[in-house]
């Protein structure tokens, strides 16, 4: 048994970090019904490009769930929701603090009818506090929290980052956390909880060793001035002669030992501590000396922490992740297919079958009559 099965969850939440968390929840057994607006549903839907007749976005973020489009607006749309309400375990919601009260379909509202209900908000600062009714994004969290500050290019201004931490490593993944946690709390207790999943507190977690060091010793980073922001010849990036480039993390002292020696690195700099700058320059000149799949040749059956940086597409055509199943699930509509988006679920514990379409709008209308 899919270790979900038999959980109801209803998700309001639109575009990135609820319709992921529900997507995991999803893969691992739960009945997923996502609760649209008539007409135009998630904006996601309307992005480009296109599979099928909605987003490639779209598809990826739901496939496997059920689709109800209704008003949430109209007085009657609780009244009609109830019976789902009632039966459902989990509620997630991603609008700003308030909107879902002013609905009727707050977490007090809520729990009256469903004292079981785990009632999860997720929002970019939080039920409360100064910024609670802010507009923003990503790249907003990630400035407030310190860590945009932290990713500087070539002419010192920072660079955003190539993924959207704040959304799923702060949104997404700690609302399936705590929604876990709370089914297990409610097993003893039989009572559900409301759960405040703020993206911007969640940043913190990625910074630890920014914080300890800052609070701890007074040495607070700066962008390539610190062991994991390219200060160190041992975490960095350097420049093959066909102008690709590897990515060297050989940190610990015997992977160091073994990458100074698989380099002929002269021994005045293979002492990192006493000049860092010599050190990268001389790891620099030793890399562009040879192409990308040289190193790679070299690399091979090497202990020494370094790849050769790869495409997203030769990421998706690397024979490792295929060995491990990465990409099995398939995502269908249209009579097409496509990589199903990988989750963090491990193989036994996923539900869904190796290819899965996601709802057309309002196609689950018929669970408000009671209909499967």
């Amino acid at each position: 048994m899919a270790p979900l099965e038999g959980i109801r969850v209803l998700d309001f939440s639109t575009l990135l970090p609820g319709p992921l968390a529900t997507l995991v929840l999803a893969e691992a057994g739960a009945e997923v019904i996502k609760i649209e607006r008539p007409g135009r549903g998630d904006e996601m839907r309307s992005y480009t490009p296109k599979f099928g007749t909605d987003s490639v976005n779209f598809a990826l973020l739901n496939r496997g769930k059920r689709s109800i489009a209704i008003d949430l607006k109209d007085k009657a749309a609780v009244e009609k929701l109830k019976p789902l309400i009632e039966s459902c375990d989990i509620v997630v919601e991603q609008f700003r603090p308030g909107v879902m009260d002013r609905l009727g379909l707050g977490y007090e509202a809520l729990s009256k009818i469903n004292p079981r209900i785990i009632y999860c908000a997720i929002t970019g600062y939080g039920q409360h506090g100064p910024r609670a009714e802010v507009a923003a994004h990503d790249l907003n969290y990630i400035a407030d929290a310190g860590m945009l500050a932290l990713a500087a290019g070539s002419d010192g201004a920072p660079i955003p980052p190539p993924a959207l931490i704040a959304d799923i490593g702060g949104g997404t993944y700690p609302a399936v956390i705590n929604i876990l946690l709370a089914l297990r709390v409610r097993d003893r207790s039989g009572k559900g909880c409301k759960l405040d999943i703020a993206m911007g507190d969640n940043l913190f977690t990625f910074l630890y060793w920014a914080i300890g060091n800052g609070e701890a010793a007074g040495e607070w980073p700066t962008p390539a001035g610190d062991l994991v922001t390219g200060g160190s010849p041992r975490y960095n990036v350097y420049r093959t002669r066909d102008n690709k480039f590897v990515a060297a993390a050989p940190l610990e002292q015997k992977f160091w030992e073994n990458f100074c020696a698989l380099l002929a690195l002269p021994a005045d700099v293979q002492d990192d501590s006493r000049d860092v700058v010599a050190t990268k320059r001389a790891i620099a000149e030793k890399i562009a000396a040879k192409t990308a799949a040289e190193w790679r040749a070299l690399f091979q059956g090497k202990d020494v922490c370094c790849s050769v940086m790869a495409s997203m597409q030769e990421a998706l055509k690397d024979e490792h992740f295929i060995a491990r199943g990465v990409f099995a699930a398939r995502l269908g509509a249209g009579g097409k297919e496509m990589t199903a988006l990988p989750v963090p679920v491990v193989p036994a514990f996923r539900a869904n079958p190796e290819s899965a379409g996601y709802p057309a709008l309002g196609e689950g209308n018929g669970l408000l009559d009671g209909k499967a």
